[in-house]
């Protein structure tokens, strides 16, 4: 299948790479199919990747792997939740969270409240939001990554 995007400009998406979100995410409902995108030049160094949006190509969101910004983060989510995502394991799960990057970088931030959880080996995927105030719908990244950078 061929895109052309906003972010990455004209892309074939193999079948087989879609991931499907059976409610959508939150806020865009409607949207259900997507691909895990990286860009080429800075292939997965900065932690940043993209989920574009197969149905609306002109919609893609930075996500990351939350540990590398919070080596704590385990939410916990309803098991009921788990049910959309088929035969979820420690082994197949990815978890991401949606990076907010401002003209003010010091200003970058991640969603830790509510997670995508995507089960890799049957592309099913779903939005969760984690209850209580443990972790925030803001936790400031900047400073975390540039210390990560610099090997501290």
């Amino acid at each position: 299948m061929k895109l052309v995007t906003k972010i990455f400009g004209e892309i074939e998406i193999d079948d087989s790479k879609i991931i499907h979100f059976a409610n959508g995410i939150i806020g865009f409902p409607q949207l259900q199919e997507f691909a895990l995108m990286h860009d080429e030049e800075t292939g997965d160094r900065a932690g940043i990747r993209w989920l574009q949006s197969i149905q609306e190509p002109n919609f893609a969101i930075p996500v990351m792997d939350p540990l590398i910004v919070r080596h704590d983060y385990n939410p916990q989510v309803d098991d009921e939740c788990f049910k959309l995502l088929g035969n979820l394991t420690v082994e197949n799960m990815l978890v991401l969270v949606s990076v907010t990057v401002p003209k003010d970088l010091h200003q970058m931030s991640v969603n830790l409240k509510a997670p995508f959880i995507i089960n890799a080996d049957e592309r099913k995927a779903s939005q969760f939001i984690v209850e209580g105030e443990e972790f925030p719908v803001k936790w400031m990244i900047y400073d975390i990554l540039q210390k990560a950078k610099a090997g501290e």
